[in-house]
Order: C-alpha cells, then structure tokens, then sequence
C-alpha cells in the first residue's frame, strides 16, 4: 500500500528529506504522498522513514492504494532502474 498524510500534519518538513522516492511533497494545506512514488519504502529501508519521524503521527496507509509487498518492490525498482 501507499501511504498518505491526514490533516492532522503539522508542515513540519521532517518527512519529505527521508524519502528515497520523492514522493513527499508541500500540499496546498499539509503534505501530500504520491501514491504512485511511495513503495513504503520497500526497496530502501526496511520501514517507512516518514513514518518514523514524523512527531505528528499522521502518516497512515493509503486505503485506495493496495500493493503487495512484490509489487512495492516492482514499484520501486522501476523508479529507480
């Protein structure tokens, strides 16, 4: 799956640095996660980094967007060849 940030994101930029897909970006109220760059960090880490720092907590799985932990995997590899 990917995730998504709710409204109770605070814009504290902590996420968006920790990302290897860039898929963190400044909304027009708090920030957003293209679901179609976020593997949850399969690939990378070994859990979401976003997760991890954020101080708000508000970063949940993305309901619209279930990905098998292959097809994350597949994800990523084609975002970064």
């Amino acid at each position: 799956m990917a995730l998504t940030i709710t409204e109770n994101c605070t814009a504290c930029d902590a996420c968006r640095p920790v990302c290897p897909n860039e898929a963190i970006s400044v909304g027009e109220i708090v920030y957003v996660i293209d679901p179609l760059r976020c593997t949850e960090c399969v690939g990378a880490e070994d859990e979401p980094q976003c997760k991890l720092v954020c101080p708000a907590d508000c970063i949940v799985q993305h309901p619209d967007f279930v990905e098998s932990p292959e097809e994350l995997q597949a994800k990523y590899e084609s975002l970064h060849g």
